[in-house]
């Protein structure tokens, strides 16, 4: 789904080289999800990549995101596609918030945090937390495991209704300070539930969490966990 929010377009410069092992080319075992998990079934999977919109912490679409596509390795789709196939039945799916991320973007990400007067979308996303610090506090990295390839971020969802009618997990995507918290205890205990089930199956499938994003797995054992990678999602 597209946000609706008032989206402020800004021309971006291209960023400075990465400080990390690069590559500009799109690997062979990177799919589209969407289409590889209908290769050999339906399969009901949401994608609603927020970067390439507006409905984003940033308020803008982001370096790199040039279309609501979820790009994965080979490997991290197999695995959340075993994730799908075990909600299907009660009629849920995952819906991709992110995954592949291009260094650019998160290098987009740094530069936005060195301008304090782009902070339009604070209420909504970071309301008790200096960004200047979300690399400290461990909101956002200088080398994400999204430019690898193996990362995502995910809510379980409906496979039928209306848009934005996930589970319930006690903060937005994105959402910056303790509440995001997977372990976090001032919740409902459906809330806390739906964090449960979602990290349960995802760890089954071969994934790990984090301890400050609900919403963050990447694959345990990644084919690329040396590589960043700046390729253009399009």
């Amino acid at each position: 789904m597209r946000s609706t929010l008032p989206c402020r377009l800004t021309a971006l410069a291209p960023g400075p080289a990465a400080t990390v092992e690069t590559r500009l080319q799109r690997p062979d075992d990177f799919v589209d999800l969407a289409e590889f998990a209908r290769q050999d079934k339906k399969r009901h999977v949401h994608i609603d990549i927020r970067y390439a919109t507006c409905n984003n912490f940033i308020g803008r679409p982001v370096a790199g995101y040039k279309a609501n596509k979820c790009l994965l390795t080979q490997a991290a789709a197999r695995a959340a596609i075993q994730v799908i196939d075990r909600l299907s039945p009660f009629g849920l799916t995952l819906r991709f918030l992110d995954a592949y991320r291009p260094q650019r973007a998160v290098e987009d990400f740094i530069a936005w945090m060195n301008k304090p007067d782009e902070d339009e979308m604070k209420a909504a996303f970071y309301p008790d937390i200096d960004k200047r610090h979300l690399i400290r506090d461990g909101y956002l990295a200088a080398r994400s495991s999204h430019s690898r390839g193996s990362a995502m971020d995910v809510v379980i969802a409906p496979i039928i209704g209306a848009a934005g009618q996930d589970l319930d997990f006690g903060t937005p995507y994105d959402y910056f300070g303790p509440e995001s918290h997977p372990s976090y205890p001032a919740l409902t205990a459906q809330q806390k539930a739906n964090r449960l089930l979602l990290r349960t199956l995802m760890v089954q499938a071969g994934f790990r969490s984090i301890e400050t994003e609900w919403w963050h797995f990447q694959l345990a054992e990644e084919p690329y966990p040396a590589t960043y990678f700046d390729f253009p999602i399009e």
